[in-house]
């Protein structure tokens, strides 16, 4: 709760517009977020600004608008004219930013409620969720809004502090250095406490021990008599510790928990079980249980149990609120799949350790089948490429299927291909939509024993879409899944490398695909053109989309663009339409690449070539009908079959002849008399190859305009371009 004299002292802000409304509920600084009765705070972004959305804020129902003087000079005299008429509460500031700084630190020592703080580099908001719920049984226990845990996300929580509360149970995020002592001077913490040190925000940091030395600078900025509390089975912790100990040791309590000394341990998909030994606590045999999945969890019920001893609680009091704490959306969250599956939602965010705890619970709990479906993990820096193949080692011995989203986690599924895991288990996709398709295809039967399905990611590539196409009931998502509000439905995450970009759906890329194989339906193969990077759209990922959503081959202009598709792992068929000459003739073998053949002398160079690498290059004879640009032209007739015979010739000297083709010059006009024509053509050179048995099982012509309005020129395979890329093919 906010009061309006409170905010004005804290913040020595000025009144724009006053009205009767002198308390608000809560800061919010996102207008799409906001709820009546709370206060806009106007915000100034790296992208955006928030005194660009005063109006909408208005008409969203804020009680009030916390803005920035400067404004006031620079908003059109019609917004102006607004604010002063709307009847709303407007506080003036020199900084926004500030102001919420200035009241969080006001506010707290005006109340002053016991302040523990909670930091690490993974399982702070579950811990913080954890002691609250625990002290809540017998203390009036605010908790920092979800995790709202940065120098401007903890204010705004602390707008929802009420005067009642004894205990403020805040979380301190970390991205920068410098940033949990600012954090401190913020909420000065009576209580610190330290859940684990790993390689997290490392695009910041310049190593580990920076990050390290960064969030133990909560326990030196603890205040006189406080208590540091921290996991004596965390190696960075405990390397660094003792000095900072030794330091601390008159003024500070020092208070480990350690995880490993833990007994009987049992883990179900309802629950974690474990007994603390006498060293653990005063009352020996004391059963902790609660509703975390995973072994890791453990340090997350003593974090929470060591601070509630401290504050004065009954093991018995602890034991029972432990016991109904539930995992929290996103944090290896058990949810109900389609077919009998069990999801495992940890799609919060990712990291390398939290990657690893993550695969452990998935071993751990019983399944017939385990799938693991990761997005990238980001903000790691240079560690980024190490990280994503440790992860996919561990997930080669973990999983019995692997789906990975994104580009950085393309790296995972490769290195747990390398390590063991069979090219046929691993799929790798560039949208939800797919990495979702290809779990509901391997669950297509209803398991009698559950398939375990585990899906994570960083915030920014939003696994949780993956988890949505995967529940049983999606209409349960808004109240189990994380970024749910209607501002996470409204944005999209992006760090574009210029300040101009373009944006490429690939999803509406797969469903068109979808659609055209459909269209030329199950005895049709369908090639998706990616000349010229896939037409500005990005070849491989584009190629991953389509290869997903009913295509079967793939088609470039050069063998340069084929090389980067088969090196980022593409094994589809991929046919170059363009002429390869005989010095790239080894390189086509090499890749394993289907060439398309205008001359005999060609065949016989591309033979030497699969010969002398000992294989088979699979081949296609091209057709001029009358697009008069490459090809054998259809009226010599003597050319066309000399080039078939040389190809057929040398089918047991390397090459095999799998397909024959065209190119229709003016299908995406409406007068189709010129692509009859070209059809008339082709059809007689294939009558020749018939009466000699020599047809191949390839015969393709249509464009996307021929695919989409030319049946007959559909044949064995369609080679749509331009359609797969939302493009009307015909201009007509």
């Amino acid at each position: 709760m906010i009061y309006l004299n409170l905010l004005l002292k804290a913040t020595h802000g000025q009144i724009f517009v006053q009205n009767a409304q002198t308390q608000f509920s809560a800061f919010s600084q996102d207008s799409r977020q906001l709820l009546p009765g709370e206060l806009f705070v106007a915000v100034r972004g790296e992208r955006s600004d928030g005194h660009d959305y005063l109006l909408d804020a208005l008409q969203r129902g804020a009680s009030g608008l916390l803005i920035e003087e400067r404004i006031l000079k620079v908003l059109p005299q019609h917004t102006l004219t607004s604010l002063a008429q709307s009847n709303t509460t407007i506080i003036t500031v020199n900084d926004t930013r500030m102001a919420l700084r200035e009241y969080a630190a006001f506010i707290l020592q005006e109340w002053h409620p016991i302040v523990i703080a909670v930091t690490g580099s993974v399982g702070k908001t579950s811990t913080k969720e954890a002691i609250a719920s625990v002290l809540s049984s017998n203390f009036a226990t605010f908790r920092s809004w979800q995790n709202y845990n940065d120098l401007l996300g903890l204010p705004l929580s602390l707008g929802r502090l009420e005067k009642r509360h004894e205990y403020a149970v805040v979380e301190l995020g970390c991205d920068h250095p410098g940033e949990i002592t600012q954090l401190c001077q913020i909420v000065q913490p009576h209580i610190g406490v330290l859940t684990n040190i790993s390689p997290v925000q490392m695009q910041y940091f310049t190593n580990i021990e920076q990050l390290a030395h960064e969030l133990l600078t909560l326990f030196s900025s603890l205040r006189k008599e406080g208590c540091a509390i921290f996991n004596a089975d965390d190696e960075w912790t405990m390397q660094l510790l003792p000095r900072l100990a030794a330091y601390k040791k008159q003024t500070c309590n020092f208070l480990p928990f350690t995880p490993s000394l833990v007994q009987n341990i049992y883990t179900t998909w309802d629950s974690t079980q474990c007994t603390l030994p006498a060293p653990l606590h005063k009352d020996d045999g004391i059963q902790l249980t609660s509703h975390l999945l995973g072994q890791h969890s453990i340090a997350t019920m003593l974090a929470a149990y060591t601070v509630a001893r401290y504050c004065g609680l009954h093991h018995d009091e602890i034991q029972h609120e432990l016991a109904q704490f539930q995992p929290l959306a996103g944090r290896l969250n058990p949810l109900e799949g389609i077919n009998g599956a069990r999801v495992l939602d940890d799609t919060h965010n990712a990291s390398p350790l939290s990657t690893h705890t993550s695969l452990e619970a998935l071993k751990a709990l019983p399944a017939r089948r385990r799938i693991a479906i990761f997005g990238d993990m980001l903000a790691l820096g240079d560690f980024s490429v190490e990280a994503h193949i440790q992860a996919g080692q561990e997930a080669a011995h973990s999983v019995d299927y692997l789906i990975t989203r994104g580009e950085r986690a393309a790296l995972i599924a490769e290195a747990a291909q390398q390590a063991g895991l069979a090219s046929e288990r691993i799929f790798v996709t560039s949208t939800h939509e797919d990495a979702a398709r290809v779990v509901q295809s391997l669950l297509a039967e209803k398991d009698l024993s559950p398939t375990s399905v585990l899906i994570k990611g960083s915030e920014e590539t939003r696994m949780e879409k993956v988890t949505e196409r995967l529940m049983t009931n999606p209409s349960e998502a808004p109240g189990r899944l994380v970024r749910q509000t209607p501002g996470w439905k409204q944005i999209v995450v992006m760090r574009p490398d210029r300040p101009t970009w373009v944006e490429v759906n690939l999803s509406a890329i797969g469903n068109n695909t979808r659609r055209i194989k459909e269209l030329v339906g199950p005895a049709v193969r369908v090639l998706v053109s990616l000349k010229a990077d896939a037409y500005g759209h990005g070849a491989l990922k584009v190629a991953r989309t389509v290869l997903h959503n009913g295509a079967s081959m793939l088609g470039v202009a050069t063998v340069s663009e084929a090389a980067p598709l088969r090196e980022a792992g593409i094994t589809a068929p991929i046919l170059v339409f363009g002429y390869v000459p005989p010095w790239q003739m080894r390189e086509a073998v090499r890749l394993g690449i289907t060439v398309t053949l205008y001359a005999p002398e060609s065949a016989l160079a591309l033979s030497r070539a699969a010969q002398a690498l000992g294989r088979t290059v699979k081949v296609h004879a091209k057709i001029d009908t009358g697009m008069a640009r490459l090809g054998v032209r259809a009226e010599q007739t003597t050319e066309v079959m000399r080039l078939i015979h040389k190809i057929v010739e040398l089918t047991q000297e390397g090459l095999e002849f799998e397909g024959i083709y065209t190119h229709l010059a003016a299908a995406d006009s409406n007068d189709q008399t010129h692509s009859h024509l070209q059809l008339s053509r082709f059809q007689h050179i294939l009558h020749l190859l018939e009466q000699e048995g020599l047809r191949p099982s390839l015969v393709h012509a249509a464009n996307s305009a021929a695919t989409l309005s030319l049946p007959q020129a559909r044949f064995d395979m369609v080679r749509p371009g331009i359609a797969i890329y939302g493009l009307d093919p015909s201009a007509d």
